[in-house]
């Protein structure tokens, strides 16, 4: 799915995170009458939107081509648990998109296995044409990409730890369907008794990918999400923040819930504070070990503005007991 996170930018800023305060932008934007149809509440009789998943295949349809894909290597230091592991990792990518989360959490460390989903079968075939294609990188035999809608769907047996314990052989296809799909012809994993599977999760990244999801269907998104975790299992956050400028450039018309916009295309958005990624995530069970705001000033290279960025940062750990 991949919410974005960077489709909206015009230029590409060095990365900083704390170039302002949010509590200063916080009163700018209540203070200023122009910002003031975000900030009324929305009518709790208006019928719920639909979910987009077919906007969001649209979406990745129409921006198939390379230039389009902008890695994230900066994940990289706001999340060094994907680079300090000495032993084999399986991670999870929700809502992989093109890849751009993808590509550098492979390129990290060569012990990193990651499991992608998408609703798109087009942006998974592209996801796998870039990891494959790109200098460098040894991903073919630890890239699994699937076709699963998470905000719809419960994810695969084979991804669970009880998958070990079925006595019946079972056939898993990792990878798209080789009937329709012709970037990777593979045989099928066969799971037979006394044969492990993968075994569970050490890490969920969901990067832009819950705030394209609406709101009521986000606690049981997450909640499938902390099924496949290990315990001791880590979710690594990251998506729009409360006041961001996308936020601010919607118009009235577009406001389809609390906090929630449609796009002209029927893609969503939804932008969180702290509390309510505290109360989602702590709901599901999950521990708290980071959770901040990233407050990032960049500049439009075209016309000069200013541009203030908002996105909300988050490391939470499933118990180990």
């Amino acid at each position: 799915m991949e919410g974005g996170g960077e489709r909206d930018h015009e230029a590409e800023p060095e990365y900083h995170c704390h170039d302002f305060e949010w509590e200063d932008l916080r009163a700018d934007v209540e203070a200023n009458p122009s910002f003031s149809h975000h900030l009324s509440p929305f009518p709790t009789t208006a019928a719920s939107p639909s979910p987009s998943s077919e906007a969001w295949r649209s979406f990745h349809r129409r921006h198939a081509s390379g230039r389009f894909f902008k890695e994230r290597r900066y994940l990289l230091k706001e999340f060094p648990d994907l680079l300090n592991n000495n032993d084999v990792a399986k991670m999870l990518e929700v809502g992989c998109g093109n890849g751009s989360t993808v590509v550098p959490i492979l390129r990290c460390s060569r012990n990193n296995i990651v499991y992608a989903c998408d609703c798109s079968k087009d942006t998974l075939e592209k996801a796998n044409e870039i990891v494959n294609n790109t200098e460098g990188l040894d991903g073919k035999d630890r890239f699994h990409p699937f076709l699963l809608d998470v905000s719809k769907e419960t994810f695969p047996d084979w991804l669970f730890c009880k998958s070990c314990q079925m006595s019946n052989a079972k056939a898993v296809d990792l990878l798209l369907d080789s009937s329709e799909h012709n970037t990777r012809k593979e045989h099928p994993v066969l799971l037979k008794e006394n044969q492990c599977c993968v075994g569970g999760i050490d890490a969920v990244t969901m990067i832009f990918t819950l705030s394209a999801i609406p709101f009521n269907l986000m606690s049981i998104t997450i909640q499938r999400c902390v099924s496949v975790l290990k315990p001791g299992g880590l979710v690594l956050f990251r998506d729009y923040g409360l006041y961001d400028m996308t936020m601010l450039r919607f118009s009235p018309s577009q406001r389809v819930g609390f906090r929630e916009y449609m796009r002209a295309d029927g893609t969503f958005s939804y932008f969180f504070t702290l509390d309510t990624m505290r109360e989602l995530f702590h709901a599901a069970g999950l521990l708290e070990l980071e959770l901040e705001y990233c407050c990032v000033r960049s500049i439009n290279r075209k016309n000069g503005k200013s541009m203030q960025r908002v996105w909300v940062h988050g490391k939470f750990q499933k118990p180990t007991r």
